[in-house]
């Protein structure tokens, strides 16, 4: 099993930046892909971005793409979103996930964390 907890969120002015943490327990960390959801109020959650298990590979939403940036450090068991050029559109809660080598969906989630993007 895998615990999640995301830190880093908060308010921020329309251009600023956040980096948001996802702190993984357990020895398996590194077995997991990852990824980033968020979840805006009234609004179905909606994918963010993924990261492989190794951090080779990287995918994001279009939404995001350019101005967000997922990274991994395995030997921390840690996750992180750096999140740039910010826009209101991006208030929401963002939740980490961990999905398992053999599931194709996400297993584990986190409690998420709020980010607040004021205009």
């Amino acid at each position: 099993q895998v615990q999640l907890v995301e830190s880093g969120g908060g308010l921020v002015q329309a251009g600023g930046s956040l980096r948001l943490s996802c702190a993984a327990s357990g020895r398996t960390f590194s077995r997991y892909a990852m990824g980033w959801f968020r979840q805006a109020p009234g609004k179905e959650r909606e994918f963010v971005s993924a990261i492989s298990s190794s951090g080779g590979f990287t995918r994001y939403a279009d939404p995001v793409k350019g101005r967000f940036t997922i990274s991994r450090d395995n030997a921390k068991n840690e996750m992180y979103l750096q999140m740039n050029s910010l826009k209101p559109e991006d208030t929401a809660v963002y939740y980490c996930a961990g999905r398992s080598s053999d599931s194709v969906a996400y297993d584990y989630w986190g409690q998420g964390t709020q980010v607040t993007v004021s205009s």
